[in-house]
């Protein structure tokens, strides 16, 4: 009994470093396809900086009106890997392409209406009570980058097919070629350099939306070449559109749509409202965010991560298994949100200052950092609750509870601190954003702990845990 009781003493450490190992691995190409995109803001907003107070101020609220929207198509379209995922494990690869195409249909639709939507968007911008200053640039951003939303929405389609069959080198490599594009072709349409229009906040737009048609393109060409997809005939044929197939990826993408929609809207709206204020305030809103946002894009990643591997254990029937995967998340957040805070902390002078030389944005964008840095762990610890409650299927009762934080609690604090009798402007709007994040993470915490208490354990004789 003796030997027993030790030998499991010393597999529970070995145990937690296998686990933490897996998550990381996992984590890893997720963590560099996120902190791709997040650098996409990055540029526009030192593009847009360094035009002017007035253009990253247009910037910031265009990024808002533009990324709200479409947070229902990029939710919505995320149901696609998982389908995918469960053909190929068994064994029914060659119904995956007839799924894809049926996966295209929905990603045009999606893109095309959304395009529609966002020519009409601007037009509110008065109703909205943006500063009078800002609306002719965010308009004119928003009307640039609306031409790459189909692009963007079949680009989706195609790079979470590459998630559903576990290959993303392809969507990781044009993640940062389109970077590469991004960056000349933005600040010459923005500036006028290299003999093109100098068009400002409305030219980045441009410049972005053309950057996700060569990134669609480019991935199509690859899917249709490589050796690796040959078997499954993605264009091989064009079914007309189905509606059964099309319902069923609408059942499962639609309540994943409207969570981010409820998550992310209350960064979005708090934008929108911090626009209000005038150019200053909106400016430097927009590089705090900016700079939370690509801070974010790690703890996102090792929540997706986590969730694998919660619902691998789930699988197995192994309640240890889920917890142990949970904790491996919530230890490698816990750290990666440490090293985002301690930057945050030291270095938001030096930061704001690298994003705008206006000395009044730079202050007020150094200010909100420091509060940037207060959200760091309740911000990840949200994520990483949120993404390993997905993996035990557990998504009503957390969006309910994420609606309660960031709309019940976050929203009105923000908006009663920053533009009503607290009169603290975006510093109370950011108060009211902590807040919320706060209140999601204690309870999407909670959440998780309870419900994986309850799990049922179903051993499943044969499965292994292959990683």
């Amino acid at each position: 009994m003796a030997s027993r009781f030790q030998a499991w003493r010393l597999r529970r450490p070995r145990d937690a470093c296998d686990e933490l190992r897996r998550t990381v691995s996992l984590a890893t190409p997720l963590i560099v396809g996120h902190v791709s995109t997040g650098l996409i803001g990055l540029i526009d907003a030192l593009i847009a900086g360094r035009h002017g107070t007035a253009t990253l101020a247009a910037v910031s609220v265009g990024t808002a009106l533009f990324w709200l929207p479409l947070m229902v198509p990029m939710g919505t379209l995320i149901a696609l890997p998982a389908a995918v995922s469960q053909l190929d494990g068994a064994g029914h690869r060659e119904r995956i392409g007839a799924l894809f195409r049926q996966a295209l249909w929905l990603g045009l639709f999606l893109g095309v209406t959304m395009l529609l939507l966002l020519s009409l968007l601007p037009s509110l911008l008065a109703t909205m009570g943006i500063a009078a200053e800002i609306r002719p640039g965010a308009a004119g951003f928003v009307y640039g980058i609306r031409w790459g939303v189909p692009a963007l929405t079949l680009y989706l389609c195609m790079r979470y097919l590459c998630d559903g069959l576990h290959f993303t080198l392809p969507t990781m490599i044009l993640g940062f070629g389109g970077l590469l594009l991004l960056i000349p072709l933005g600040y010459g349409l923005t500036f006028g350099a290299g003999g093109l229009p100098a068009m400002g906040a409305e030219g980045l737009g441009l410049a972005s939306a053309l950057m996700m048609w060569a990134q669609a393109i480019a991935l199509a060409v690859y899917l249709a070449r490589a050796r690796r997809f040959r078997d499954l005939r993605l264009f091989a044929v064009f079914e007309a559109p189905q509606w059964a197939r099309l319902r069923e990826l609408l059942a499962t993408g639609l309540p994943i749509g409207g969570a981010w929609l409820m998550e992310g809207g209350l960064f979005v709206v708090t934008a929108l409202l911090i626009g209000r204020l005038g150019e200053v305030p909106a400016a430097a809103h927009q590089i705090a965010i900016n700079v939370s946002s690509l801070c974010f894009m790690v703890p996102m990643a090792v929540a997706e991560a986590t969730t694998v591997r919660v619902g691998h254990a789930l699988g197995r029937g192994e309640r240890a298994g889920i917890r142990r995967a949970a904790w491996a998340g919530f230890a490698l957040v816990l750290a990666t949100q440490a090293v985002s805070a301690g930057a945050l902390w030291y270095g938001n002078d030096a930061i704001a200052k690298l994003y705008s030389g206006d000395p009044a944005v730079a202050t007020l964008a150094a200010s909100l950092l420091l509060l940037s840095a207060a959200f760091q762990f309740p911000d990840g610890i949200q994520v990483l609750s949120a993404g390993a409650l997905r993996g035990l299927k557990d998504t009503a009762a957390p969006m309910l509870l994420a609606a309660f934080a960031y709309w019940g609690v976050g929203m009105p604090l923000g908006a009663y601190l920053g533009l009503g009798a607290g009169g603290q402007g975006p510093r109370g709007m950011w108060i009211g954003m902590i807040a919320g994040l706060s209140v999601a993470a204690l309870l999407l915490g909670h959440r998780f702990l309870r419900v994986s208490r309850r799990i049922p354990i179903v051993r499943t004789v044969g499965v292994t845990d292959g990683g």
